[in-house]
């Protein structure tokens, strides 16, 4: 399982809290392995949270667009996490975490989706690997019944 966020990510994204939350207590040096398990574990949280809706593999094929969001939520988790490992936890920290999880468990419910690179795919001409997981895809014949060809038949 690769991580969805990386140290590099997350110093780039957060670098002053980085370094105040991931900072070793009697150093004063960043503790990258600390942050970095935390980065992992925030990857498998939200990896745990998407699996009541999407399959491994379907995450295993997030585009760049789904990745940049999940990157996103993986980020504040994880300074979550090193904030509670190093003691150093707020309310702003508390509440970024907590809207991260909602969002993910939003996405769960449906009320947003991630994308995925498409595998190019047809069936019957429609293409299956653009679609998202848990889209419908319907081919139907064309209609029979219609209001031009009832009022042809004399019909109202």
């Amino acid at each position: 399982m690769t991580a969805y966020a990386t140290l590099a990510d997350l110093t780039e994204r957060h670098p002053q809290e980085v370094i105040l939350l991931g900072a070793d207590e009697t150093t004063g040096v960043l503790d990258e392995v600390r942050v970095a398990r935390a980065l992992d574990d925030a990857s498998i949280e939200a990896r745990t949270i998407l699996q009541g809706r999407y399959t491994r593999s379907e995450l295993d094929r997030l585009d760049a667009d789904g990745l940049a969001i999940l990157k996103i939520y993986v980020m504040d988790i994880a300074l979550y996490k090193v904030a509670l490992s190093f003691s150093r936890l707020t309310d702003d920290i508390r509440e970024r975490n907590q809207a991260a999880v909602k969002r993910l468990e939003a996405i769960v419910a449906g009320k947003g989706a991630l994308t995925f690179e498409g595998s190019g795919a047809t069936e019957d001409g429609i293409s299956v690997g653009d679609a998202s997981p848990q889209t419908v895809l319907v081919d139907a014949p064309e209609r029979v019944f219609t209001r031009a060809r009832l009022g042809r038949a004399g019909l109202p």
